[in-house]
């Protein structure tokens, strides 16, 4: 079983910068696909970044070109950088992850993203 852990978020101002981070642990395994999601309150959880273990990174539209993610794949870290941050960001931001030793994803408990002035 994998554990996640999300840190890096917080209060920023309109145009900063926050850089998350997903720690995964628990035993070994290796993470296949991993992304990050947010939430806000009385609306649909959506998918915000992903990042496979081949092939290309994928972002929703609302954060492309602001946003990057990576992973750090000896530590099991998934990164999230967004750069040009606003208030509309703000969110509870989840870091799920696909490994090869169970079906369905993992979840982390989340890191608030609060983009006001």
């Amino acid at each position: 079983q994998a554990q996640l852990v999300e840190s890096g978020g917080g209060l920023v101002q309109p145009g900063g910068s926050l850089r998350l981070s997903c720690t995964a642990s628990g035993g070994s395994f290796t993470i296949l696909s991993a992304g990050w999601y947010r939430q806000v309150p009385g609306k649909q959880r959506e998918m915000v970044a992903e990042i496979p273990t081949f092939g290309n990174t994928n972002y929703a539209d609302s954060v492309k070109g602001r946003f990057t993610i990576s992973r750090d794949n000896r530590a099991n870290i998934i990164y999230l950088q967004m750069n040009s941050l606003k208030p509309e960001d703000t969110a509870a931001y989840y870091c799920a992850v696909l490994t090869d030793r169970a079906p369905n994803a993992y979840w982390g408990q989340g890191t608030q993203v609060t983009v006001s002035a």
